[in-house]
């Protein structure tokens, strides 16, 4: 499906005329059909598979046609609404990562009309001008690269935050959103209106993105192309704590309510600043079109020295007035554009191809390049991620290729330059033995990379597992790369459990290591064995296991003995997990040899079950969510642990999957509203008592946690207290 940029270069100079009605319908469908996949791949998927330059040539090509033979426009043209990033858009996958209350924008929220060309900019000036037919000025603003928003501010405080999601109705990520640290729960200062909605972009800075891609390397899975698509995923986890880790940032564009007083977009963009809100100072009011083109200019240059990605300029009237004069098409507004800047090409020669194995044992091509600048950065190798896009590329070694920076990130291979070819150019052969141990490789159904077998006797894959279970987000011991090879070819270390049978004597024998260096490992070392249960398991490496994987299917079992002891159906059963990792976890305990070192770990003290593990007394909730909210007799946690107790389910927020609410006394207010607006059931401490087995919360000796017994009947109040 991926398209090279030439195609399009002179696309909207065809002649439609000419083309039979019946070709320029089939053309139409064609455009719609591949405008539609690429939607749901760039606002669903977050893993877009062509460029934006690419995919906004699509729609300038449809969007010719239409306004060629305007009796072949339906309203489901892409042209006539916005892409749409609701979770349940998932057609076809095998399961959403979380479903999303949704609810309707009280103003439409749509999308922007696109140029990359300073021409076009002209005349959206002169449509302007001609149809305000008065002074007015212009705001110019950088277009951060990042997903949309739309925060709802009450008396001060947030309210909802929606994502812009088929432009009527978005999905609710407030708690997802309550993480982000630059966003306000509450204003400042004076002066804000009682009811309003601002509207902005969250998007990852560079830096931490660069951190979220190397943990993602590290845990062999697929890095992020860019920015957008890792704010845009982050913004979307299951779990806000995790969130919260993203480094996700935010800036704020846009306001809209009934009582507002501002005469320009301006003066609302700094009240909001006054009001605590992140607003971008890198805007600019411009008088007219040579103003506009020297910002374009200027920032199309010092972007690249920003901490944080931009795709462009948008370009808005100043004056409120005359916006709401110039109004809307169906899809974006008339009274701005954006600008786009064109990602940054290089050509440069391959040199070679390296074959790289990591500690899945997944191979992965790398090309090496003669250096090539761009940007601010030199770039000399990039991925060529697997077999298949070696053979669509069909790049030899001696090419010359072009060479982007996806996202201002990543450098990736978009073409070969077959004019530059000659005779000397190799086809390279992907390897069809491990390029370590030898080991023949194979590729299961659905997969798109090339595997070594040798799980457990590939030395690179290893020491990738023993360098991913020492890594931060699993047992954080400190030791590098370095430290992990000098170990291994030692033979000090084969698995993860070899590294509690090491002591001071053996880590002197390593190169640099003194005494200071060797008791601040063994100090790290011991301290990993107050890890919690969940980044044990990530730390085992299990093929297809991340981090958030390993802490949905810890909390689900418990612990390691019930994780080797399940079945696939039990599996199935859990938040994300489908049939690859099912099947991947089965696998990896079944083997006597990793049985052999989960009981190493235990015997060296690690937490393999969940603190606070609450033994289950009867299934009388199985299936059930449960909300629970109020004061009562006992603290909030300890009913939580009684509603599992019984087999039900935790809930966070009520939504239509909640089964009914337990309310205390001052239950949340929104909370009770919530559950009239969806007919959910509420019942009380007594009512709860009800419909559990009789039972009690009693204190464990050793803390002020409660703990569940069947064996004492209750007495005096609900829980025995």
């Amino acid at each position: 499906m991926r398209m090279h940029t030439d195609v399009y270069s002179h696309v909207c100079k065809r002649t439609f005329f000419s083309m039979e009605t019946e070709q320029i319908q089939k053309r139409i469908d064609e455009l719609k059909k591949l405008i539609s996949e690429n939607n749901e791949h760039y606002y669903i998927e977050n893993a877009p598979v062509i460029s934006d330059y690419e995919f906004d040539m699509l729609m300038q090509e449809l969007a010719s046609i239409e306004k060629a033979h305007p009796e072949l426009i339906t309203p489901d043209s892409p042209t006539q609404r916005v892409g749409s990033d609701l979770s349940n858009a998932r057609k076809g996958s095998r399961k959403a990562s979380k479903e999303f209350e949704q609810y309707p924008h009280r103003y439409p929220m749509l999308s922007l009309g696109n140029t990359y060309s300073v021409t076009e900019i002209e005349e959206f000036a002169d449509r302007a001008a001609k149809a305000i037919g008065d002074a007015f000025t212009y705001c110019c603003e950088l277009k951060f690269d990042g997903t949309a928003i739309c925060l709802t501010y009450r008396d001060g405080k947030l309210f909802r935050a929606l994502t812009r999601g088929d432009g009527s109705v978005g999905d609710d990520v407030t708690e997802n959103v309550k993480r982000i640290p630059n966003i306000p729960q509450r204003l400042n200062g004076i002066g804000w209106p009682k009811d309003f909605e601002i509207r902005g972009e969250i998007y990852m800075p560079y830096k931490a993105f660069d951190r979220l891609n190397e943990e993602r390397r590290r845990d062999e899975e697929a890095p992020f192309a860019n920015p957008r698509n890792a704010a845009s995923g982050s913004l979307k986890l299951t779990d806000p704590d995790e969130v919260a880790n993203r480094g996700l940032e935010c800036t704020l564009y846009h306001i809209l309510g009934e009582d507002l007083h501002f005469k320009t977009h301006d003066q609302a963009l700094r009240c909001a600043m006054k009001w605590g809100l992140p607003v971008s100072d890198k805007r600019k009011i411009c008088r007219n079109i040579v103003e506009i083109v020297e910002y374009v200019k200027y920032w199309d240059t010092e972007r690249k020295f920003l901490p944080f990605a931009t795709d462009g300029i948008v370009i808005k009237v100043n004056e409120l007035p005359y916006q709401d004069s110039l109004g809307y098409t169906s899809k974006a507004p008339r009274w701005a554009v954006a600008y786009k800047f064109k990602a940054e090409q290089a050509l440069s020669k391959v040199l070679s191809i390296d074959y790289q194995v990591g500690r899945t044992g997944a191979v992965t091509p790398v090309a090496n390049l003669e250096p090539a600048q761009l940007s601010s950065t030199v770039v000399k190798r990039a991925s060529l991620h697997n077999s298949d896009q070696m053979e669509v590329l069909d790049i030899r070694v001696g090419d010359y290729v072009y060479v982007e920076k996806g996202g201002e990130i990543i450098p990736k291979i978009t073409g070969v330059e077959l004019s530059k070819r000659d005779g000397f150019c190799v086809k390279p052969d992907f390897p069809t033995v491990c390029p370590d141990c030898g080991a023949r490789l194979v590729r299961d159904e659905g997969e798109a990379k090339w595997f070594c077998p040798n799980v457990d006797g590939c030395p690179t894959q290893i020491k990738g597992k023993l360098v991913h279970f020492l890594s931060r987000k699993a047992m954080n011991v400190i030791a590098g790369d370095a430290t992990i090879e000098q170990m291994y070819n030692k033979g000090y270390v084969r698995n993860v459990a070899d590294f509690y049978k090491l002591d001071e004597n053996k880590l002197l024998h390593l190169d640099g290591w003194k005494e200071k260096s060797a008791q601040r490992f063994l100090a790290s070392l011991e301290e990993s064995r107050n890890v919690p249960f969940e980044k044990v398991l990530f730390a085992l490496g299990i093929r297809h296991v991340g981090e958030t994987t390993a802490k949905q299917i810890a909390r689900a079992f418990g612990s390691m003995d019930a994780i080797m002891n399940a079945g696939r159906e039990q599996f199935l059963a859990v938040g994300d997990v489908g049939d690859v990792i099912a099947d991947s976890i089965i696998a990896w305990t079944s083997v006597p040899r990793h049985r052999e070192i989960v009981e190493r770990l235990r015997e060296a003290g690690l937490k393999l079950k969940v603190d606070g593990l609450v033994e289950k007394v009867s299934d009388v909730l199985a299936g059930q969510t449960v909300v629970v909210t109020g004061n009562f007799s006992i603290s909030r946690d300890a009913v939580k642990k009684l509603v599992e107790a019984n087999g039900g389910k935790n809930g966070a927020s009520v939504s239509k999957k909640t089964s009914f609410i337990l309310a205390g006394s001052k239950p949340g207010p929104e909370k009770i509203r919530k559950a009239d607006e969806l007919g959910i059931r509420i019942v009380t401490e007594e009512e709860f008592l009800s419909m559990i087995p009789e039972q009690e919360v009693i204190m464990d000796d050793n803390s002020s946690e409660p703990k569940t017994t069947a064996e004492i009947p209750v007495q005096g109040n609900l829980f025995g207290w």
